[in-house]
């Protein structure tokens, strides 16, 4: 089934109703602002959780690292579960895991009892990153999939940002300053928590559970009768007569071609080094000369420039197309990785230009591989398998971000900043090469149409 013939029926369907998926898709994306505030707001506690627990290098490493191991396994948790019990329902636990892993972080009093829970945050972060894209996806009439989907990422860049500022003002409050850094989460967690309440589970996973009249008439809301015949009778062919889906399923041959492209997407994401400019960026600002010295404001210029470029990608995503803002983003991070590895190697450090590379990497980014990836993940796989798939997909992408954090120290110490970013040019080069050669478009089709063109043709 092609395009061409999608794109007609969808606009006979008549107006969508875009206040309701505009709100259920934002409070679907509220896990996202927990998932943006729960991996930030650390970065302002260090220093006291360094003097409270007496921490060394290591035992702080794994303070730092230990929601990221939650994230790892996260996926795990909402990914068959979230097939079996829905999406909402398992956003609920979602929300629950962050709201006890915010208070219970603030009132540790041990090492041990700060890393459990933050480990649980980690796994309500990995949860919301697989359910949040893939509820809204489910949910999104095809040709605004892509700006809605995005939203998940827009809602990540918002949550780092409040928790920046948080940190900010909490930093003089005295010597509980951290516990309340880590407290104030259970704010937004509450209002997650609630909100899900008052928002539909998919329809696409009701049709599964054989609910068809609640289903249908969630399609009604969406679009109208006539979408919902539409798409009703699209989900209903991909599902009828297949059985239930499973992770061993995962290993058909006919599913291997999407697997790959989602794995491979998803661990380029966090291999391209974008972390490393995060992490590294106030040392390189330092070095300009411009006289940049707040870590606040660091922070805060890096967070505004991600913001305005996830706007912008969010505009574009619908029109350009997944693909070409793909391509485009990766080779606009080789160029600005081999410059600022040349600024290194020759010792071109003090001046403008290289706080201009720095903040032109994270635009690239931001405009492609940052929201783009959650949202071709999130449609590539077929209905009855989506929520294991996008758990292994999301499952590599933690372990990839858990790698380079890891690996970024030993690269610098034994080859150097300079060999470090032009080996992340390399990398996002191999990845233009296979985005160019296999990930396919997906902008303006139906889910059922991907399905049919992706697994069954």
């Amino acid at each position: 089934m092609t395009n061409s013939k999608a794109t007609p029926v969808l606009k006979q369907a008549g107006q969508y109703n875009m206040g309701y998926i505009l709100t259920i898709s934002m409070i679907s994306a509220l896990g996202g602002l927990l998932f943006g505030f729960d991996i930030s707001v650390i970065s302002g506690a260090i220093p006291f959780l360094k003097q409270v627990f007496n921490l060394s290098g290591s035992s702080l490493g794994w303070a730092v690292s230990s929601a990221l191991i939650g994230c790892i396994f996260g996926p795990f948790i909402a990914g068959t579960p979230s097939d079996k019990f829905g999406r909402r329902n398992m956003l609920v636990l979602c929300a629950i895991f962050l709201g006890v892993s915010a208070v219970g972080s603030g009132m540790a009093n041990s090492l041990t009892s700060f890393f459990i829970y933050r480990f649980i945050g980690g796994l309500g972060v990995g949860m919301a990153s697989t359910l949040s894209p893939v509820y809204i996806a489910e949910v999104s009439p095809a040709d605004i999939r892509g700006k809605f989907v995005s939203l998940n990422q827009l809602t990540i860049v918002i949550g780092i940002l409040i928790a920046y500022f948080t940190n900010y003002l909490l930093v003089g409050i005295g010597p509980n300053n951290w516990r309340w850094m880590f407290a104030s989460e259970a704010f937004p967690a509450v209002i997650f928590l609630g909100a899900l309440f008052f928002v539909p589970e998919s329809p696409r996973w009701l049709y599964k559970k054989k609910r068809d009249d609640e289903a249908f008439d969630i399609l009604t809301k969406i679009a109208g009768s006539d979408y919902a015949k539409k798409v009703s009778g699209e989900i209903k062919k991909t599902l009828n007569n297949e059985e239930k889906g499973s992770f061993r399923e995962l290993m058909h041959p006919s599913l291997r071609f999407v697997m790959i492209i989602g794995i491979l997407l998803a661990i380029l994401q966090q291999w391209c080094g974008i972390n490393v400019i995060f992490f590294y960026a106030p040392v390189i600002f330092q070095k300009t000369g411009i006289g940049i010295n707040s870590s606040l404001f660091q922070t805060i210029i890096i967070g505004v420039v991600n913001l305005t470029f996830t706007i912008v990608a969010m505009r574009l995503i619908d029109k350009v197309g997944r693909k070409k803002l793909l391509l485009i983003g990766s080779a606009g991070m080789v160029i600005t990785y081999i410059l600022i590895g040349a600024c290194f190697f020759f010792n071109f450090l003090h001046g403008i230009h290289v706080l201009i590379l720095i903040l032109m990497t994270i635009a690239f980014y931001a405009t492609s591989l940052a929201p783009v990836v959650w949202v071709l993940i999130s449609e590539i796989y077929p209905n009855r398998i989506r929520g294991e798939a996008m758990s292994i997909a999301t499952f590599f992408l933690w372990v990839a971000s858990f790698v380079l954090t890891l690996t970024f120290p030993i690269l610098e110490e034994h080859v150097g900043e300079s060999y470090t970013f032009w080996l992340y040019a390399a990398i996002c080069l191999l990845g233009w090469l296979f985005i160019f050669r296999y990930v396919p478009e997906t902008k303006g089709k139906s889910l059922e149409e991907l399905e049919e063109e992706l697994i069954h043709s």
